[in-house]
């Protein structure tokens, strides 16, 4: 008799880095619970992927509310089996100067990057514990250790989420259950592209800009989602089982090892 298929669940799985995420952990032969809050291209993507013969099941929903993270881990877990890995990826980016940024801005930038995770990393590892096993990675970013000029609220929630997971995999450890992050530079997404003006956006980006305070790439390219999701596929395997409380940085140099 075969084994059952392990679950991953991802979320921010519609499009960039969750999408990679979560094509990398179905081509490893898991069964993954995909959510975001854009149920059409949610859908769009879960079709794809179970197009390419992949177990992959969409859970649309809005991390933010407790509750409905309550839920649907609940779902996943009748539906698809055990969560054995969860990759946080969702997250929002809000950009301006702090003497001019909203409470708005503010609040959906903690709400999304912080408190989701918060809700949904309880709950899983709440069933993880019993079973004592496990694996939690969450992308961050390289903004959460270097200042960045108009990016205060990202870094801020950024660098709140890293300590969470750090304090969370302390707790898990001695259950054997490991909790990382990942944390990329600027990668090319749909969220990054957002915010270009115009073509130039990725050469300014690697080359950098001294009046902002802004180093440049060293290796000379921006990441790709893939190489972000290569990482967190790593952290989340057999292979990194002695790694847990680590901050990856996937951003080709550009915080100089800070």
């Amino acid at each position: 008799m075969s084994r059952p298929k392990a679950v991953a669940l991802v979320t921010g799985a519609a499009r960039g880095i969750g999408l990679a995420v979560s094509q990398a952990f179905a081509r490893e032969g898991l069964r993954v619970a995909a959510l975001d809050r854009d149920e059409a291209a949610l859908a769009q993507s879960v079709a794809a992927l179970r197009s390419e013969g992949h177990d992959v099941a969409g859970f649309p929903i809005d991390l933010s509310d407790s509750k409905a993270v309550e839920q649907t881990v609940i779902a996943v877990e009748s539906t698809l089996g055990p969560i054995a890995k969860l990759a946080s990826v969702a997250g929002i980016l809000r950009v301006g100067p702090v003497c001019d940024f909203s409470d708005r801005d503010w609040n959906d930038t903690f709400a999304s990057n912080v408190s989701a995770a918060f809700y949904v990393c309880r709950s899983v590892a709440q069933r993880m514990l019993p079973r004592k096993a496990g694996s939690i990675v969450a992308v961050g970013s390289n903004a959460a250790a270097v200042a960045r000029s108009n990016m205060a609220a990202y870094a801020a929630s950024k660098a709140a989420l890293r300590s969470f997971m750090q304090c969370l995999g302390l707790e898990l450890s001695e259950f054997g259950i490991r909790c990382n992050v990942v944390s990329p530079g600027s990668t090319d997404t749909d969220m990054q592209r957002a915010y270009w003006s115009d073509s130039q956006g990725a050469p300014e980006i690697i080359a950098g800009n001294a009046r902002s305070h802004r180093v440049g790439i060293p290796l000379q390219r921006m990441a790709s989602a893939d190489d972000v999701a290569d990482a967190v596929s790593f952290l989340s395997s057999e292979r990194a089982r002695h790694i847990t409380l680590h901050d990856l940085r996937v951003d080709g140099g550009a915080t100089l090892g800070a």
